[in-house]
């Protein structure tokens, strides 16, 4: 056939398994094939990855920071940065916009892993055992593992802008990308290679969940992306980093005026067509929170319906099945929330083929309501009340959590609660990132650890 392969990339190069799979368009045409490995060769592969050495740490931020120039301008597996981000948004529906800002965030992380790592680093270790402080004793920090596997989900490419700092800590990687976009994962894996890591230390192993379920076990970390689905499901293992929903979301206290926030409101809520787990999903107002609201649904109301490939595009395209689908979740777990927009159908059908997801915005009439903690994957937004009595538990499970507040101990409070992950003060929208500041946590709080040493004269 013709069209684009996506070939497992391993430890020997290149490699079209037998069994494959088609990558497939929002129109329904064929794009190409991915091949899909079986477990025999996950498990070579391995096998192949341990037993190779690693890149001193110089070379390997020398290699990361060349792999960001090819990424963003470099043509390779025959596409130039223009035909993969027109492929992307082909196959994904992510807007064309969205795709260039999460390319040059993936670049942007690469480029800094050497003060990245300096800073996840514990101020008292080494990150040598030839360091200088170790002939009087110290920490050094070190892996606690050889080869980390990532489960890597197809939102959008901004997913894979978190796994190149375990290549950065010494770690060997293990991709299985996307069956629904793969281009970035090949693009990244390819990229490096180009830039001088050598393929037994970063391999791609496009597979079924079967292969998905080898690689993850056999590895000695993983990072796995997916619904609440995907956290039912490894949760429990300490070895894996799960990437589940993220339910971040917005307070604002009646000591601030929120009519000049409505504008940073709506792009916290779409954000990379609300497909992220920084984007909000709630908003949470003490007082009436209706006029807020009403003001968010206006503003989001504005976004207009484009084709992905539109420069302007915000919003996410699928499938017109899959868009009907959501639809009908949405109003299942809508229950008695008041719909303020999206309430008749958040289906816009295109002309061209495919649907556009329009946002929501549904009003609850108490801070504890359930929808709260509903996540859906395209700008979908709760607004509740909340009062000082509420306290932090409507706050709570939140990955970040933008605090409009002057109030000192309820900030205070907030910092404490363990299961707020992230939090931001005043204008800053919960989708704010910079590398060198960590997500959920440093990476490395995972994947690293200190181990006390004493030399004499080694």
């Amino acid at each position: 056939m013709t069209g684009i392969w996506i070939d497992a990339l391993g430890p020997r190069g290149a490699y079209r398994a037998r069994e494959r799979k088609p990558v497939v368009a929002l129109s329904g045409s064929v794009l190409g094939e991915i091949s899909q490995v079986p477990t025999l060769y996950i498990r070579r592969t391995l096998a192949a990855m341990r037993a190779a050495p690693m890149l001193s740490v110089a070379e390997r931020f020398d290699v990361l920071e060349r792999a960001a120039d090819l990424f963003t301008t470099a043509e390779i597996g025959g596409l130039g940065p223009q035909e993969y981000e027109r492929l992307v948004s082909t196959a994904s529906g992510v807007p064309s916009a969205v795709v260039r800002q999460s390319v040059a965030w993936v670049a942007e992380v690469l480029r800094e892993q050497r003060a990245t790592l300096g800073l996840a680093m514990p101020a008292g270790a080494a990150g040598d055992w030839q360091d200088p402080r170790t002939l009087g004793g110290c920490a050094v920090w070190t892996r606690r593992g050889d080869v980390f596997a990532v489960h890597a989900a197809g939102n959008t490419p901004a997913v894979h802008g978190l796994w190149p700092e375990a290549i950065a800590m010494g770690y060997k990687v293990a991709v299985r990308p996307s069956t629904r976009e793969p281009f970035t994962a090949f693009r990244l894996v390819s990229a490096l290679w180009a830039a001088g890591m050598p393929p037994e230390l970063v391999t791609l192993l496009p597979c079924d969940y079967a292969g998905a379920d080898v690689l993850v076990a056999e590895s000695d970390f993983a990072i796995v992306y997916g619904g609440e689905d995907v956290v039912r499901k490894y949760g429990a293992d300490p070895r894996v980093l799960t990437q589940g929903p993220g339910r971040s979301k917005i307070l604002v206290t009646a000591d601030v005026d929120w009519r000049d926030k409505i504008g940073l409101i709506a792009a916290s809520v779409s954000h990379l067509g609300g497909t992220a787990c920084t984007c909000t999903t709630a908003v949470l107002v003490e007082g009436d929170p209706a006029p807020l609201a009403e003001a968010l649904a206006a503003e989001l109301a504005a976004i207009p319906s484009l084709p992905a490939d539109h420069p302007d595009a915000v919003l996410t395209v699928q499938p017109h099945d899959t868009a009907a689908a959501v639809d009908a979740y949405l109003r299942r777990v809508a229950g008695n929330a008041r719909p303020l927009l999206g309430g008749d159908t958040i289906v816009d059908a295109l002309p061209g083929g495919g649907a556009v997801l329009r946002p929501a915005v549904h009003l609850v009439d108490r801070a504890d309501a359930p929808q709260l903690d509903v996540e859906l994957g395209f700008p979908c937004v709760w607004v509740g009340p909340w009062s000082p009595a509420d306290g932090v538990a409507p706050l709570r499970r939140s990955l970040v959590l933008t605090a409009m507040t002057r109030r000192r101990p309820l900030i205070d409070a907030l910092l404490d609660e363990p299961s707020i992950t992230n939090l931001y003060l005043g204008d800053h929208p919960t989708t704010w990132l910079r590398p060198g500041v960590p997500h959920d946590g440093y990476l490395a709080d995972f994947l690293m650890r200190t181990k006390g040493m004493i030399r004499s004269g080694v």
